[in-house]
């Protein structure tokens, strides 16, 4: 999508007027490290993106994306192997336990389907 330039005088020179968007909403932590893995696997696209000013969007929504989809799946492993409240309360090591190993295991689809950008085996 190409863009209508306009120029503004600067002296006796005409220079570009380019403005980024005004994206306030930050890119988090999976923004950062998509950011850092496009940057080294994917410079094109990681060049066009800075180039379109559209870079910072991107990863604004990538971040918001993989959060969501984090809690999601943290949310069905909880359900269906039986982390509950009750366990909490009954027996809260092994609750610790659990949440840490579903996290885990949550983080590592997010990291491989959405920041790593990896197909699925």
């Amino acid at each position: 999508m190409m863009q209508e330039l306009s120029y503004i005088r600067c002296g006796d020179y005409y220079i570009p007027d380019i403005r980024l968007p005004k994206e306030t909403r930050p890119i988090g932590r999976w923004g950062r490290m998509h950011r850092d893995y496009i940057k080294e696997h994917n410079p094109i696209r990681f060049n066009d993106l800075c180039l379109n000013g559209e870079l910072w969007t991107y990863l604004a929504d990538l971040n918001e994306q993989a959060q969501n989809r984090l809690e999601l799946i943290i949310e069905q492993m909880k359900s269906s192997e039986g982390v509950t409240e009750e366990l909490k309360s009954a027996d809260q090591m092994a609750w610790v336990g659990a949440m840490n190993n579903i996290r885990n295991r949550a983080e590592e689809i997010i990291l491989r389907e959405m920041i790593y950008e990896e197909d699925a085996v």
